[in-house]
């Protein structure tokens, strides 16, 4: 655990300046603080017995620039502090947003997305507490701490013996209502995560859910959630409660009993009173400042194993990683070959094996096969969103591996089957693609694409908002949205995955017809799930258990009368 403490505070690092600027208020404020009750013994002592009206005129004008020194110190600390604590919160949690962004395809197929934005939205925040509260209050509280347990052995140490059997009389319950509040904290942090990410599948599912009158069973799943993560709440508040409830009663207590003492050694003379009114308040302060302090380290306890997570979280190693010497500027042509290829996913068995291709710079190969064959696992090894496990895969007798992502992924047109399209306008969804576009470009890529008419139709046309995922748009509208994308990229590499797959026939139609003019010029890799789409390309590659089956263009497949004349004929007998 003290690794993950020490990962969490090396945010401070680049702020030390600061956080020494921070550290010097806090003592100098502290030390005016506990300076105010000595004048008042001061004053009890001597100034009001012999009626010294010159020295107690001195001692209020001590005091004012005290409160002065005290409130302007007070902002200093106060925009230090801000500054400090949101640098850190910043730093901090884009450094997980970074690392999530690090981890790619490997992460997420394996990863919901609402057990991410949980994590961020959730333990993040609970660790921002950290820098934002607890470590700035710990700071400070110490300080005033030592200083004031100083003062407080400078005026009695007979008197000081007390703060012992105080602070032992808190922790006969202390501890167990501290691991109590502690562990259902632990348990209330996890519970709502679960919850968080109930509630963002259920948003998200929200089509499903009334397509099949299942309002109610959602509402069930989100209320037991709930119910659950409240359950927990209550517990912790609860016995966060008695947590503090037995911190007081331990200080009145010890109160009560220097009270006795204190009045007992005021009237045998061995203690003055403006000494014991001094003391009393030193205790009261003190007590309170230590009682808090420990219930500060027990939330910092399970703030650190909410850290934990993210401590293990950052420490998951990308499954593909840029090399430090890779080539980051480099424009190319299109040749691509597979050598030799062998590929499986973390604890699945191989769905590439031995896998061999060559396409030329402006070729046209489409990729068929049954489901679950690794058509689309090579389009994922093109994009480099995974390594082969064996072999090498090249772009312009270039390995891969040795392109940096940029390099590599600028000169890459994907079009998916399921486009995301984001909830702003038409022109800033088509200019994802470049963002440094001029507007004739984008309207010139809406033309190439079949997609100005439309977009013209919209109610105000390139600024019309689109809303989540595109939700305005049809289907073959979204993805004629998305080939303007590739068009105004302008990528010498097209990556088709089943494109069309998602759309009726006449949208399947106009889509078609947009990617065709995007595909002249350009080296295509298309996975494709009709045959009669791709009739007109160069090679197609019929892929089963991992390995190229049959190949040819396909007037040369249909005269073999083999595996793909066979799955031709399947496909136009379903279409009869």
């Amino acid at each position: 655990m003290l690794k993950v403490y020490w990962w969490t505070v090396s945010f401070l690092r680049p702020y030390l300046l600061e956080l020494i600027l921070l550290i010097f208020c806090g003592l100098i404020i502290t030390s005016s603080q506990l300076a105010i009750p000595k004048f008042i013994q001061y004053f009890i002592d001597q100034v009001q017995l012999e009626q010294e009206t010159q020295t107690f005129i001195w001692l209020l004008i001590v005091i004012v620039i005290l409160i002065v020194l005290i409130i302007t110190l007070s902002a200093i600390r106060n925009i230090t502090q801000r500054s400090l604590q949101e640098k850190t919160s910043r730093d901090m949690q884009f450094s997980i947003y970074s690392h999530l962004r690090k981890l790619g395809f490997a992460y997420f197929e394996k990863h919901p997305v609402g057990e991410s934005l949980a994590l961020m939205n959730t333990e993040v925040a609970s660790l921002q507490n950290l820098y934002r509260n607890l470590l700035p209050w710990m700071i400070n509280n110490f300080i005033f701490s030592i200083i004031s347990i100083t003062l407080m052995i400078s005026i009695s140490w007979k008197l000081s013996l007390i703060l012992i059997p105080s602070l032992l009389l808190y922790y006969i319950f202390g501890p167990y209502l501290e691991r109590k509040a502690s562990k259902y904290g632990k348990i209330m942090a996890d519970d709502r995560v679960r919850f968080n990410q109930k509630v963002y599948e259920s948003i998200a599912s929200i089509n499903d859910i009334r397509a099949n009158a299942a309002e109610s069973w959602d509402l069930a799943g989100v209320q037991s959630r709930y119910q659950q993560f409240n359950k927990m709440m209550i517990k912790t508040y609860w016995f966060a409660f008695w947590r503090g409830t037995n911190r007081r009663m331990s200080y009145y207590i010890g109160g009560i009993a220097i009270i006795m003492v204190g009045s007992h050694l005021t009237l045998t003379g061995a203690m003055s009173t403006g000494a014991f009114v001094a003391f009393l308040l030193y205790y009261f302060q003190t007590m309170h400042i230590l009682t808090s302090v420990v219930t500060s380290i027990t939330e910092q306890r399970v703030l650190m194993e909410q850290a934990e997570k993210l401590y293990k979280f950052i420490k998951i190693p990308p499954e593909v990683q840029e090399d430090a010497d890779t080539v980051t500027s480099n424009k190319v042509k299109g040749n691509i070959v597979f050598q030799n290829v062998s590929f499986h996913y973390p604890d699945g068995p191989d769905v590439l094996t031995n896998f061999s291709m060559s396409i030329n710079a402006g070729q046209k190969v489409a990729l068929v096969g049954a489901s679950g064959n690794g058509k689309s696992t090579i389009l994922k090894l093109v994009g480099r969103f995974y390594d082969p496990t064996q072999g090498s895969v090249f772009l312009d007798s270039q390995p891969i591996d040795k392109l940096s992502f940029k390099a590599l992924r600028e000169n890459l047109g994907i079009v998916f089957q399921e486009t995301y399209l984001f909830g702003a306008s038409v022109r800033e969804n088509i200019l994802f693609g470049r963002p440094d576009a001029s507007e004739d470009e984008v309207v010139d890529a809406a033309k190439a694409a079949f997609a100005h008419d439309f977009i013209l139709e919209l109610p105000d046309g390139y600024d019309t908002l689109l809303g989540e995922r595109g939700v305005k748009l049809s289907g073959g509208q979204k993805q004629r949205i998305s080939i303007a994308r590739m068009f105004i990229k302008n990528p010498p590499v097209i990556l088709l995955d089943e494109a069309t797959a998602s759309l009726d026939t006449i949208s399947e139609k106009e889509v078609q017809v947009a990617l065709q003019r995007l595909m002249q010029g350009r080296t295509t890799i298309t996975v494709a799930h009709r045959l009669s789409t791709i009739q007109d390309y160069d090679n197609i590659i019929l892929i089963e258990d991992g390995r190229v089956l049959e190949s040819g263009n396909y007037r040369e497949l249909m005269e073999q009368k083999g595996a793909f004349y066979h799955l031709s004929i399947g496909q136009k007998l379903e279409g009869a």
